[in-house]
């Protein structure tokens, strides 16, 4: 997996260091003990990296411990233990993309409250760890959809500050290297829970209690590593209206064009990604898998390609032209689409997974850093909100669409709609592949636009 002690340190610089004062000592007899000393906030951009990526290595696991919980689990046991209907498992399907639409709000609420970003996530984690616990502990229906929901709406919504803080705390340089070496931590946590978690299902679905037991305590132990990770507030624009970084799309064409593009592959691939599990888990498609080979096809053989990957597109996102890497992934997700639904085998599958594996891989990168290149550094959260907004409508009507869709049309028909789709998004963004490497940076985003 290669190094993981984070990026080296520059050559040391002469520099003053003033001693902190003594802690107060109190007086004899006194009942009060001295008061605590304020945390420690690396002072050096080089300490705020290596503080930063300590701790992101660690919040990995529990990212991987939660993926597998809106990939594959939740939906699995609404299919199989709550035999859901068709809303039911679009809700289900849709949670973490109803978190996406509510970032906007999100960033507004903390950047008017001047919160260190840090300080938001650890709250939004926490109350995502407690809908978690309450779900297990009433496992009806109406609860499970519910708690489900709102575990990780919680669980996306700070997505936009976790951009904030690898935009403050990881060089520009090093941001697509140091970010891809926390996702390889974090497939591999996904890969070994999802095969143990798959089994243990296979044993007894009763055990799904356990399961959410577990996702409540990974995301307990993230708002506690998220607490300690060094960010300053958002600067507040003072904007009235809460939606107001959605502006940039009508400003930046660049933007816009990007965004549609993104919209039409991502509801592609969104639409088919839960239909993975009801392909695989309903009667209806002649297969019904036991639960550890679903586990297998949608979460192990993924987060394995995954991994291998993951570091090789972390260093050409660095490198590479945005838009040109973009297009690529498109192609991977759509043939890993086609190969999944439309062979009718287990090397179809197999494949199918791979291929979407290897896509993912650089997908997660792209994703979750593309706003770096292009937005100023201290409206990277906005602009992040607002990609995750849109990420939010089409994660919340894909499902929706899907489950109706295929009640009607078969799947390797909604299949190849959804290749069209991603041909067409590959189509508008050619263009954008002609310009030089880095030139979008100075045409992009670059602009701060007054409210």
């Amino acid at each position: 997996m290669g190094r993981t002690d984070g990026p080296d340190p520059p050559p040391a610089r002469c520099r003053t260091l003033t001693r902190p004062p003594l802690p107060a000592v109190p007086a004899r007899g006194s009942l009060h003990p001295p008061p605590s000393p304020p945390n420690v906030i690396p002072v050096t951009a080089e300490d705020r990296t290596r503080t930063t990526f300590r701790i992101e290595r660690w919040r990995a696991i529990t990212s991987g411990i939660l993926e597998t919980a809106g990939t594959t689990f939740l939906l699995l046991v609404a299919v199989r233990w709550f035999h859901a209907g068709a809303f039911a498992k679009s809700l289900v399907a849709a949670g973490s993309s109803i978190g996406l639409i509510a970032t906007p709000l999100v960033v507004t609420y903390v950047a008017r409250k001047g919160l260190p970003p840090s300080l938001a996530a650890f709250r939004l984690m926490a109350l995502a760890a407690a809908a978690f616990t309450i779900t297990a502990l009433l496992p009806f229906l109406p609860v499970y959809v519910a708690g489900s929901v709102i575990g990780m709406t919680l669980v996306s919504a700070v997505i936009p500050l976790l951009t904030q803080m690898y935009q403050e705390n990881y060089p520009s340089q090093q941001r697509g290297r140091l970010f891809s070496r926390t996702v390889v931590i974090r497939i591999l946590a996904a890969a070994v829970f999802a095969k143990g978690a798959g089994w243990l299902l296979a044993v007894d679905l009763t055990h799904f209690k356990t399961l959410l037991l577990a996702f409540a305590a990974a995301a307990a132990a993230a708002a506690v590593l998220l607490r300690r990770c060094p960010t300053t507030p958002i600067p507040d624009t003072g904007g009235a209206h809460p939606l107001r970084a959605l502006r940039f799309v009508r400003d930046d064409p660049v933007f816009r064009r990007t965004l549609i593009a993104w919209m039409l592959m991502g509801f592609a691939n969104l639409m088919m990604l839960p239909l993975r599990i009801e392909y695989l888990a309903h009667d209806r498609y002649g297969l019904r898998l036991p639960a550890d080979q679903i586990a297998l096809y949608t979460s192990v053989i993924p987060n394995l390609a995954r991994l291998v990957m993951s570091p090789i597109w972390g260093w050409l996102f660095d490198r590479m032209n945005f838009f040109t890497l973009r297009v690529t992934l498109n192609v991977g997700f759509m043939l890993g689409i086609l190969s999944f639904f439309t062979t009718g085998t287990t090397s179809g599958l197999v494949a199918g997974a791979i291929i979407y594996g290897i896509s993912n891989a650089g997908g997660d990168v792209a994703w979750s850093l593309w706003v770096t290149k292009f937005a100023p550094p201290h409206r990277v959260a906005d602009y992040m909100s607002v990609h995750t907004f849109f990420t939010g409508v089409r994660g919340v009507l894909a499902p929706m669409a899907a489950f109706h869709l295929a009640a009607t049309a078969s799947l390797p028909t909604l299949g190849w709609i959804s290749a069209g789709l991603i041909g067409l998004a590959c189509v508008i963004l050619l263009p954008e592949t002609r310009a030089k490497p880095g030139t979008q940076d100075a045409k992009a985003l670059v602009e701060e636009i007054s409210d």
